[in-house]
């Protein structure tokens, strides 16, 4: 079954021997993770899509894939638009789409371990007009037609140490203890792997780029805790870390455990548990609260052992990316430098620490017109050289065990254009202008998502993605709660110890990208004569903007200061990491701005 029009016919096929009128494919897994494991790609093995969000829909005559705006070009070039229509979210959802499109009085099936309560509540609502109904599959029909789909992975735990996470796993099951009594709640569901990962203080090798184990966990009000994990993934070393007050099982006891709480006080999170589990608890006779997963929070606010490992990990990060660019700024006026040669040898240099885990998301390097796609991903089919005269974009990061990184540059090969300087520098001053935000306590990132796109806004322009997310302490590299953008989130509150990206963009369809990007921490800020509790940003990523982009005209005082104080940063931090031809470059790439000018002149 080679083709993908075979497997959307083999697909329709079973559905009509369920007696199924439509199936609803997502792509994620049963703990709602952005990143999942090679089992549950579903969707991209049905429909060939390779972005990390989107979802399709399948009836008997037609078919929709749905993705955001980051995937808008990429879906076009992946998925074959005789079989499939592209639908637009947020603008349409599948439960609007059905609404529209489903048979009157049909079946449509979804698999409650793949969908949140409030989806399969709003799809149900919509397809009701129609007399139609939303039916749960016990099996989920995809797999039944995927032949050779990959196992869950069985690689084993690992302990993540206390002087890495400055807490133990006991203090903070003790703080989610704290918690339930305060919402009189015998027990909270925790299904989000990167929430397991940080209560339990383990890591795993389950997902790709993400170091999390498929498990969930049951945390009671004494404290205690059931973990149920697939037993061959345990050694003795990480059952002596979890220790007397962690109870263990096997993975599949989970269901089973949640359908014996009857008459128990079970606080579930409606954006992070799948409606199976709702449905289990319900149908036992437990009491459901619906509150966001206690560890979230906790999680997203670093405290200062996960800050000093954040940034040793950057440091080392911001070496390896400044040896890249150096690299680069050798090998790429060469010709004949593709974008998966570039970003292999990004790897490379990250590996060379000696400490690198793993990617901390599959690196976006694209070239020319490839850099427009929002989240390019090279293959052999795609790839493109790194040309004269063009522009090159690589979004990369590293999952080192005492932080995780993200950052993006955008390289000038060759001469740039002018509407090209004048872009990046339009992007730039979006991106200072975050960075050095001073905001008032209680400030939302959603109240800050302005200040990125101004320079675009005035020029006519604008980009289709959140302007920051949050980052995890070695965990995934896309952190809720907090957010910096206008849609799709920014409400949560930020507070000290909170990790954020700053990557405003900027992309011209079949022509080039821009973005720039650093993660920047959320401090407290002293404002002498001040009247309010203020906040501001530290910026944490080190590596040189590119020089040959930057107009300097567009640039105010304010703004050519912090670049040339940021690059003194790069220097002392970056500086004593390098050597030879590498360390001449970055003295040159982090010369003050103005001293070009004096040069030229």
């Amino acid at each position: 079954m080679s083709s993908y029009e075979d497997r959307l016919k083999a697909l329709r096929e079973e559905l009509a021997r369920r007696r199924l009128d439509g199936f609803v494919v997502p792509l994620t897994d049963e703990h709602m993770s952005e990143y999942v494991g090679a089992y549950a790609q579903r969707l991209a093995w049905l429909t060939g899509f390779q972005g990390s969000a989107g979802s399709a829909v399948v009836l008997p005559a037609e078919a929709a894939i749905f993705v955001d705006g980051r995937y808008t070009l990429q879906v076009r070039e992946q998925v074959d638009g005789q079989h499939w229509s592209y639908q637009s979210v947020p603008q349409t959802s599948t439960a609007q789409w059905l609404e529209q499109h489903a048979p009157d009085g049909g079946r449509i099936g979804y698999d409650p371990w793949l969908h949140t309560k409030g989806w399969v509540e709003a799809a149900r609502k919509a397809l009701a007009g129609k007399g139609a109904e939303l039916v749960a599959v016990d099996t989920n029909p995809v797999d039944a037609i995927w032949p050779d789909r990959p196992a869950p992975s069985a690689a084993r735990l690992v302990v993540q140490p206390d002087a890495l996470t400055g807490q133990s796993s006991a203090a903070k099951r003790a703080n989610i203890a704290d918690w339930l009594a305060g919402k009189k709640a015998d027990s909270a569901v925790l299904s989000a792997l990167d929430s397991i990962a940080w209560a339990f203080n383990i890591r795993g090798q389950d997902v790709d780029r993400t170091p999390v184990a498929l498990a969930y966990a049951l945390v009671h009000a004494d404290a205690t805790a059931d973990l149920f994990v697939a037993p061959d993934k345990l050694d003795e070393a990480v059952k002596a870390h979890l220790g007397n007050g962690v109870r263990l099982h096997d993975r599949a006891a989970f269901e089973p455990a949640l359908k014996a709480m009857a008459g128990k006080t079970v606080a579930v999170d409606p954006e992070r548990a799948v409606a199976a589990i709702f449905e289990a608890l319900s149908g036992a006779g437990a009491r459901l609260i619906e509150e966001r997963d206690p560890v979230v929070l906790p999680k997203a606010v670093k405290n200062a052992v996960e800050i000093a490992g954040h940034k040793a990990a950057q440091a080392r990060d911001g070496a390896a990316l400044s040896r890249f660019l150096h690299w680069l700024s050798v090998e790429a006026p060469k010709g004949g430098l593709d974008e998966i040669q570039a970003s292999d040898r990004l790897q490379a240099f990250r590996a060379e620490t000696g400490l690198l885990r793993d990617l901390s998301f599959d690196t976006i390097s694209g070239a020319g017109p490839n850099g427009a796609v929002v989240h390019y991903r090279a293959s052999d089919e795609t790839k493109r050289i790194l040309e004269p005269n063009s522009l090159y974009l690589v979004d990369s990061g590293g999952q080192y065990q005492d932080g995780t990184t993200d950052v993006t540059r955008t390289v000038a090969i060759g001469t740039p254009t002018a509407e090209m300087r004048d872009r990046y520098t339009r992007v730039l001053k979006g991106h200072l202008a975050i960075a050095r935000a001073v905001f008032p306590r209680g400030t939302r990132g959603g109240q800050l998502d302005i200040l990125a796109r101004q320079h675009l806004w005035a020029a006519g322009l604008d980009y289709a993605h959140g302007t920051g997310h949050g980052v995890g302490a070695y965990l995934s590299v896309h952190e809720g709660p907090q957010r910096i953008a206008t849609f799709g989130g920014g409400d949560e509150p930020l507070q000290p110890g909170m990790i954020l990206s700053n990557e405003p963009g900027y992309y011209k369809t079949g022509e080039y990208g821009i973005r720039i990007e650093n993660l920047i921490l959320v401090e407290e800020r002293a404002i002498e004569g001040g009247e309010k509790a203020m906040m501001g940003f530290e910026t944490l990523t080190f590596a040189p903007y590119e020089r040959a982009l930057i107009d300097t005209a567009m640039l105010d005082a304010g703004e050519i200061a912090w670049i040339d104080a940021y690059h003194a940063q790069v220097r002392a931090v970056v500086g004593p990491q390098l050597e030879g031809d590498a360390a001449d470059w970055l003295t040159r790439a982090t010369a003050p701005l103005l001293e070009r000018m004096d040069n030229e002149a």
